[in-house]
């Protein structure tokens, strides 16, 4: 058999492979926007004074670059001033930081709403809030069946396995846009746009290669293990080493979802990584050259991110005609990739 086209090896990466076979169970998703609800978690407490201010606000059905416009208007700033830690899912109900800066004239804040939002709190601090300044996102997601009780215990025997192994780190379909649409934009004209969707097309070139790369190893049974060649990562650090040979002592901390091994998030160069698992990297990079020279024409460097995700805190609880997820995972990571090892789940239409 010759190579794979360059359709399939997207139509992989977009939809890649299951690591525990299967879906356990089949169940509706998000019927209504508060079926899948997350809140961040900061990791830090407000400063209390400074020259911004941080807002935690409950938006529902509403896009994150939407509110921070509407924020902007109440704060009498040009929009690019607002900060957030990141975008959350529209259909969706989402606690989220937002900060602002301090306008002149004093704002009651806990009047501010509109269509689909509204803010809870208002806090000094000291600056504005960096993408990716999280330590996490915590999730609860309503899965609906005929029967609460018969879809928690056809999820159950797989919600163990998960928690005890974790599961593939794949970026989830939000990343690439409506039908992989970020990923169809035309080389040349990818410089000329807006700062925000330019931003999109980036991330999406580089996480489709990641997608790739994971799911090569998904298929090979190497994605929760150590080869030599890899370069391990702290579990939710952002620091990680190199494995010449894992011994008995890495395998272990493996086991135990200490460490991970991890995939390139693409850049000028090659990965860091050796052996066959740089080869692997390369030859899969090879397949996506236009995404791969989008990184490099940015002046992105080689980075990684961890193959393998932990879920923390998975449990299960039952309604008459739902099951009840709550889970906590780190920043950066999406829920879908947990729920895809778990459930087939049509999302109703809006």
């Amino acid at each position: 058999m010759g190579e794979p086209s360059a359709d399939a090896v997207l139509a992989t990466a977009l939809d890649p492979p299951r690591a525990y076979g299967p879906p356990a169970a089949e169940a509706i998703a998000r019927s209504a926007a508060a079926d899948f609800m997350v809140e961040e978690d900061l990791g830090f407490a407000p400063a209390g004074s400074g020259a911004h201010l941080l807002l935690k606000v409950r938006k529902t059905d509403a896009n994150t670059a939407w509110v921070a416009r509407q924020l902007a208007r109440a704060a009498g700033c040009p929009p690019r001033d607002v900060g957030y830690a990141g975008l959350k899912d529209r259909r969706a109900v989402a606690l989220q930081w937002f900060s602002v800066p301090r306008p002149r004239n004093a704002l009651d804040w806990l009047a501010v709403r509109g269509e689909g939002f509204e803010v809870l709190e208002a806090h000094p601090h000291t600056r504005k809030l960096p993408r990716g300044a999280l330590a996490g996102n915590l999730f609860t997601v309503r899965l609906r069946g005929a029967s609460g009780e018969r879809l928690a215990a056809s999820l159950a025997p797989r919600i163990a396995v998960i928690a005890a192994r974790g599961v593939p780190n794949y970026f989830g379909p939000q990343r690439f846009g409506r039908d992989g649409g970020n990923l169809t934009r035309p080389a040349e004209a990818v410089a000329g746009l807006p700062p925000v969707e330019r931003s999109l097309v980036l991330s999406a070139a580089r996480s489709v290669v990641f997608n790739a790369v994971l799911a090569e190893r998904v298929t090979a049974g190497s994605w929760e293990h150590l080869e030599a060649g890899d370069l391990a990562a702290l579990d939710g650090r952002g620091s990680f080493f190199a494995v010449e040979a894992p011994d008995e002592l890495l395998r272990a901390r493996c086991a135990r979802l200490e460490i991970h091994p991890t995939g390139p998030m693409w850049g000028a160069g090659q990965p860091e990584s050796g052996a066959a698992v740089q080869g692997l990297e390369a030859r899969v990079a090879a397949q996506f050259p236009v995404q791969c020279e989008l990184c490099v024409a940015a002046g992105m460097a080689q980075e990684r991110r961890s193959l393998r995700l932990r879920v923390v805190g998975l449990s299960c609880e039952t309604e008459r005609d739902a099951a009840v997820l709550r889970f906590r995972l780190a920043r950066g990571s999406f829920a879908t990739a947990v729920l895809r090892e778990l459930v087939v789940a049509p999302e109703t239409p809006d």
